[in-house]
């Protein structure tokens, strides 16, 4: 095993956190985890890592509760590394750590709830076009279990949006001064205006953010929304997919994107930066007619 200096202040949460996780590939690991790379030859080839390396950080991550391993094949007897309830855990810090980046490593500095389309947050984003999204669930406005994947359809509109709330007075201090935050109820309306054009061109429609189910159910009681709104305040979602976000009043919000999924949980489609949201909702029905016009 490699030498690890330990840090013995028992008193202090973070030097602790730190022995566990505190390495470069450790946390890394966890990220492609969360991305659905769970055996050791994807891992090794995702991150570029000798097999001795990665060979002492999972055996590392495995006694520290942060992975399990789980057996996919029998003969030969083969593991994949799955993130245990102690691991998933850990995503807020990695979607914090990714904001702080965008932010202030390639960005400027500025809360933003959008991106500049030349960004390399915005490259990012777009280069999940043909990527698959990993199973995984989500609670509904309505208190069930969801994927954000429709098994009923050919195709999904994944929205994500910052926040929508019933009551004006709800939304965080300076919400409207956060650059792309505004637009979320017009967003949400315009796509139940149009969900009879969705569900005929073979698609279902979810609307994402990072609020609590009950601030969802509250708002789509409010607005009449007919398709469910899924809640990723576990940042399950944004994790697997490595979505944007920013933080305001201490939460981590998504920025506003659609990705058009199909049934096999591949990205289709990607919009991002929406700068403007009915022309956004009017794209994605083009896309899903137009996907669903070449298969058929």
């Amino acid at each position: 095993m490699a030498q690890r200096t330990r840090l013995d202040d028992d008193h202090c949460a973070i030097a602790q956190a730190l022995d566990v996780v505190g390495d470069w590939w450790t946390l890394l690991i966890v990220r492609d985890a969360a991305r659905g790379v769970r055996r050791f030859d994807e891992m090794q080839r995702e991150l570029g890592v000798s097999r001795k390396v990665l060979s002492e950080r999972l055996k590392l991550l495995v006694e520290a509760d942060v992975v399990t391993r789980v057996p996919y094949q029998d003969r030969p007897v083969r593991h994949e590394y799955r993130l245990t309830p102690r691991g998933r855990a850990l995503l807020p810090v990695l979607v914090a750590l990714q904001d702080w980046g965008d932010t202030w490593v390639l960005g400027e500095g500025e809360t933003m709830a959008t991106a500049a389309e030349t960004s390399r947050e915005a490259q990012r984003v777009h280069a999940l076009l043909g990527t698959r999204l990993p199973e995984l669930r989500l609670v509904g406005h309505d208190g069930e279990l969801r994927d954000p994947v429709s098994a009923d359809t050919p195709y999904t509109v994944l929205y994500c949006f910052p926040g929508a709330y019933a009551r004006k007075d709800a939304y965080p201090p300076g919400w409207a001064q956060i650059p792309g935050a505004r637009g979320c109820t017009l967003e949400s309306c315009s796509f139940r205006d149009q969900l009879a054009e969705f569900t005929a061109a073979g698609s279902t429609v979810h609307g994402v953010s990072s609020q609590r189910p009950d601030e969802q159910r509250a708002f789509a009681e409010k607005e009449g929304l007919r398709f469910p709104l899924l809640s990723d305040a576990d940042l399950a979602l944004t994790a697997a997919l490595r979505l944007p976000t920013f933080r305001a009043a201490g939460v981590s919000r998504l920025k506003r994107l659609t990705l058009v999924l199909d049934r096999d949980r591949t990205v289709r489609d990607v919009q991002y930066p929406v700068t403007d949201v009915t022309a956004s909702v009017e794209a994605a029905l083009r896309t899903v007619r137009g996907l669903a016009s070449r298969s058929g």
